[in-house]
């Protein structure tokens, strides 16, 4: 199986949500839960990274409640969004897991592990940043201008997840292809009510207040940082920031690479990913 022919699965939790989700990889491993970024569905997970790792642990892929083939309202609050992954995770049975959160499904991460530490084992946290950290309270009128189109196009996520230059866009181009690459059983188009949303929610978690900073040392997993030099989304500082303050905390900087470094190397980040894991 892999992410372009694993069939799309529902699930019924037990506060009444159906929550759409992608199940396979490796198994008799300790499962990896992978929660998505700003607009994002299970289709937007790129094939590369995610089978690369799905050849060493099973893989969990989900749409948070709302969001593309999942039922319900869509969350205002990043607590809110880890209350329903963990509302999911107990659905299904889970006992034991390692969480891989990208940008705003990073914040989810961190809310997780807070609210259910005995859940997590370790943490993978890319493209994302810690509550209350810096240059995270909105974005530039051109940023904003992309990542908040009504019909975002391959020009919106080139801009936004890759750096400007002719090698990173490059790459761009190759993981658009990548994701567009499954026909059958694609995901429900996340709707203009799930960027709002989202929206409030990664700006409350935004706001300025580096006294929050303080929550990430009860964050005790060991937990794998990364990101690329020019993130223009979550600004790179803030990996930093959480790899200062996280306690068990390893940093990775991917060279000529913004928010979606995961994506522009895939094969090496995933080798990152299952080596940390199997520690």
């Amino acid at each position: 199986m892999s992410q372009y022919s694993t069939p799309n699965l529902t699930l019924h939790s037990a506060q009444g949500f159906a929550y759409s989700y992608r199940r396979y990889g490796k198994k008799g491993t300790v499962p990896v839960l992978f929660l998505q970024h700003f607009r994002g569905n299970l289709d937007n997970w790129d094939p590369a990274l995610v089978d690369a790792i799905a050849e060493e642990r099973e893989v969990i892929l989900v749409d948070a409640r709302g969001v593309g083939g999942s039922g319900g309202e869509v969350p205002t609050t990043v607590r809110d969004f880890a209350l329903d992954a963990i509302d999911f995770a107990d659905a299904l049975g889970i006992t034991e897991l390692d969480l891989f959160g990208f940008s705003h499904g990073g914040f989810v991460a961190q809310e997780f592990a807070l609210l259910r530490p005995q859940l997590v084992r370790r943490l993978i946290l890319a493209g994302t940043g810690p509550q209350g950290g810096r240059e995270m309270h909105g974005w530039n009128e051109e940023t904003r201008g992309h990542a908040y189109k009504d019909v975002q196009g391959a020009e919106d996520v080139l801009y936004l997840f890759f750096s400007p230059s002719a090698q990173s866009q490059a790459k761009g181009v190759e993981f658009v292809g990548r994701i567009y690459t499954r026909q059958d059983g694609r995901d429900v188009a996340p709707t203009l009510a799930v960027r709002d949303a989202q929206a409030a929610a990664i700006v409350e978690w935004g706001i300025r207040d580096y006294s929050k900073l303080s929550r990430l040392e009860n964050i005790v997993q060991p937990t794998l940082v990364a990101n690329g030099d020019d993130d223009i989304l979550v600004p790179t500082v803030n990996s930093y920031l959480l790899a200062g303050h996280l306690p068990h905390a390893r940093l990775l900087i991917y060279p000529d690479a913004g928010h979606g470094f995961l994506f522009q190397y895939p094969v090496e980040f995933a080798r990152e990913v299952n080596s940390f894991l199997a520690e």
